[in-house]
């Protein structure tokens, strides 16, 4: 309908039957007439033309043994002109359709772009270019059109197409170079497994456990839940951005539990403020909480999850460590926190609670899934942070006295690697992200895996391919140079298969980063990278726990059960 190939066939076919009808040529049909192909486009063209248009039209159907009139040749120019007129219609719509996408893409109010031309339709038809013009100019009034004519035609653009494909695919060399320093080889995962087995050990034994990285902290949880649990529990749970309070419900011999909760902010500055405030905002959380539920004044055992390395006594005490993800509370460290939660319960002197047990979140999580399971020794946390923790043999415990039995262990993996046994496979982007956070030189398995660095993560590695002029056009944006901007929950979308490109592009720009469709295929196989990364280092350490247990029970095989917690397993589509 529009191509210079069939323009003159359809002239040709319209003369025919106009012929065949007595409107042309007094009902006379030559034979020429009646071949296919007599009639080309440059005939079209020719008949077209402002001056001579007339006498070419005559010369041309002479030319097919014809005898036309005046009146004939005026009536076959016009033919000529609906059929190249429509032509033009049709390309002029589907251009503007290109035009419109080209500019709603971009977000533009107005698009101002420029279309390369080439063909003989375009060139030699006299009147065809004109009308083109005019009616893309009409059907897309909000874009300024330039129509370039090409001079040296598709061999020179071939040329180009050459060079542009040479230029991407040294683009995509480099790009894959910074992809590979995060795929490990088996070999690499296997030393990670090995190197985490000795860790494991050093924090075990007396002499090595103050200089080792896995800090193997004892619980004094020694048996998991068989069912005849009942009563009523209050449960706190401190470990992120958020401190949830539960009410839990516990039916004896049914395994029915039933829970209650209301989730809880911690704004930044109480995170970063003082203890006191700290736990003065815990404590108002509560208060808000046994108010919502109408238990005002009840006196109920309660459970603290506090998911920051403690070194623990008793089961219902706890000193912290150190703080991680993100926590500066002054005057907490070194302190027993289940006090300061006492402390600031008798401050606001409102109500009086029971605290029995303080745990960490994995440990929280390997009992509730033990209740469900029995298999279920392994407690595993993959979230906003990183950490373990395992029923380990009472004789292999050289911190706690007695052999019999077993206690959990809380591992605290999350200060793996900083002695320097992962700067191997520790890449320039973990190290900057590390010389970034509050605690430089800690943590670092926990910066490779939890859901609390992997944005930041792909937010320096995308800096650096944009440095390279691989990404983003070369232009590095505020927003990108903006710490934290990339969160964990936006590399999850990313990653996830219902999403096209087009709605990664959308997603970039909600971050203030105008992408390309090129761009947004390599950010998607950044976070891939990095979020498999992640996935295969959790792995190698969790075979090193798992394959201690199975050695320690004397089994050639284990049927082992993990429970398994956090934001980045629940959500990461992968």
């Amino acid at each position: 309908m529009i191509s210079g190939l069939y323009l003159g066939e359809l002239v040709r076919l319209i003369l025919l039957k106009m012929a065949k009808a007595g409107l042309l040529f007094g009902g006379e049909k030559s034979s020429a007439l009646h071949v296919k192909g007599k009639i080309e486009t440059r005939h079209v063209a020719a008949m077209e033309k402002y001056k001579e248009g007339l006498a070419n039209t005559r010369e041309i159907l002479t030319d097919l043994g014809l005898e036309p009139s005046e009146a004939d040749c005026v009536a076959v120019q016009h033919v000529c002109t609906i059929v190249s007129f429509r032509s033009a219609n049709l390309c002029a719509a589907a251009l503007a359709a290109i035009l419109t996408r080209l500019r709603e893409n971009k977000k533009l109010v107005r698009l101002r772009t420029t279309v390369g031309m080439d063909g003989t339709l375009y060139k030699i038809h006299p009147q065809y270019p004109k009308r083109l013009h005019k009616v893309v100019r009409k059907l897309v009034p909000n874009c300024d059109v330039r129509f370039l004519l090409s001079e040296s035609g598709s061999t020179k653009g071939a040329a180009m197409v050459t060079a542009v494909a040479s230029r991407v695919q040294a683009q995509r060399k480099q790009i894959d170079k910074v992809l590979a320093l995060f795929r490990l080889t088996r070999e690499q995962l296997v030393g990670v497994r090995d190197k985490m087995r000795v860790e494991l050990e050093y924090g075990l034994k007396r002499d090595t456990h103050p200089l080792a990285t896995v800090k193997m902290l004892p619980t004094y949880v020694c048996g998991m839940p068989d069912g005849t649990e009942k009563g009523k529990f209050l449960a706190l749970d401190l470990g992120g951005t958020n401190f949830r309070v539960l009410l839990v419900k516990i039916r004896s011999g049914r395994r029915s539990v039933r829970m209650y909760n209301k989730i809880f902010a911690i704004p930044l500055e109480i995170m970063q403020g003082t203890g006191e405030e700290l736990f003065d905002h815990i404590v108002q959380c509560i208060a808000d909480f046994l108010d919502y539920m109408g238990l005002k004044g009840a006196q109920l055992p309660l459970g603290f999850t506090f998911s920051f390395p403690c070194r623990q006594a008793s089961i219902d005490k706890g000193t912290l460590i150190e703080w991680t993800k993100g926590f500066k509370a002054t005057d907490c460290e070194g302190e027993d926190v289940v006090d300061m939660l006492r402390e600031a319960i008798k401050r606001r002197n409102e109500f009086d609670l029971d605290i029995v047990a303080v745990v960490n979140d994995t440990v929280g999580t390997m009992m509730t899934c033990g209740y469900e399971d029995r298999n279920c020794e392994v407690g595993l946390i993959a979230g906003t942070g990183s950490n373990m923790c395992y029923m380990e043999e009472m004789r292999n415990i050289e911190l706690v006295e007695g052999d019999e039995g077993k206690m959990c262990i809380n591992t605290e993996w999350g200060g793996f690697g900083d002695n320097g046994c992962l700067d191997d496979i520790r890449t320039q982007y973990d190290k900057e992200v590390d010389e970034g956070s509050l605690n430089p030189g800690k943590q670092r398995y926990e910066k490779m895996t939890s859901g609390m660095y992997l944005g930041e993560i792909v937010r320096q590695i995308l800096i650096d391919l944009t440095k390279q002029g691989l990404l983003f056009r070369g232009q590095i944006s505020e927003r990108l140079r903006t710490r934290g901007i990339f969160e964990t929950k936006f590399l999850s979308q990313i990653e996830s298969d219902r999403l096209a490109l087009l709605q990664v592009r959308r997603i970039l720009q909600q971050l203030g980063l105008d992408s390309t469709c090129e761009d947004s295929i390599v950010v998607k196989e950044v976070c891939g990278a990095v979020s498999r990364r992640a996935a295969e280092l959790y792995g190698a350490g969790l075979a090193a726990v798992v394959e201690k247990r199975r050695e320690d029970q004397g089994f050639e095989h284990l049927k082992i059960t993990v429970g398994v917690d956090g934001t980045l397993y629940k959500l990461h589509p992968q």
